[in-house]
């Protein structure tokens, strides 16, 4: 199929502007922690900005490797959220925009692009959906953990390391405040929280 003609452009344009505006949303829940003095959250998030926009370059690569002359404009009509709330439900919400994302947008774009023939445009949209899963996990499980009061807490001893100095202690629950540093239990790593892939 004809690129310019394809469902394909469409959607990878509508990819772009949903990274692109993923990132920007990241990148203001990094702020909002910033604000709160919540350092392990807002490092969390400025990652996680990264990684969108990084998501967005493959697509606007993939525009202009496909494209046959330059592309000034790809119209496109899609959604895109605006949810401002407390930092946890901030994070719900981040959640449940990668579940989307990685179990509905992205496997059907990619199945879009394998009938209309580009092979290379599914595997980057199946590679940047079980990305959003990764992200999704990670949301889900600090959504949790913040709900239940139990970010700082586990079950067995575990390394809790403040980001700030780097001074580590082995124990079930964090430091309240980092005994070399001083800094708050706000700036210890989240490492914690990451689940392995479904």
């Amino acid at each position: 199929m004809d690129f310019e003609e394809s469902q394909t452009k469409i959607n990878l344009a509508r990819a772009f502007a949903g990274e692109c505006q993923g990132g920007a949303r990241y990148q203001f829940i990094a702020q909002k922690a910033m604000q709160e003095n919540k350092k392990n959250i807002q490092m969390l998030f400025k990652t996680l900005a990264k990684n969108e926009m990084a998501h967005a370059r493959v697509f606007w690569d993939l525009i202009a490797k496909h494209a046959k002359k330059p592309v000034k404009n790809i119209e496109i009509k899609a959604g895109y959220p605006f949810e401002d709330a407390e930092i946890t439900q901030m994070i719900k919400y981040a959640s449940n925009n990668e579940k989307s994302e990685n179990t509905t947008i992205y496997p059907t774009f990619a199945k879009i692009a394998e009938d209309e023939g580009f092979k290379d445009i599914s595997d980057k949209f199946k590679k940047i959906a079980l990305v959003e899963n990764d992200h999704f996990m990670l949301l889900d499980e600090l959504y949790n953990k913040l709900k239940s009061g139990e970010l700082y807490s586990s079950s067995t001893p575990y390394d809790w390391k403040c980001s700030n100095c780097g001074h580590t202690e082995l124990l079930n629950d964090a430091f309240n405040t980092c005994p070399l540093c001083e800094k708050s239990k706000d700036y210890i790593e989240l490492d914690m929280i990451k689940s392995p892939r479904k």
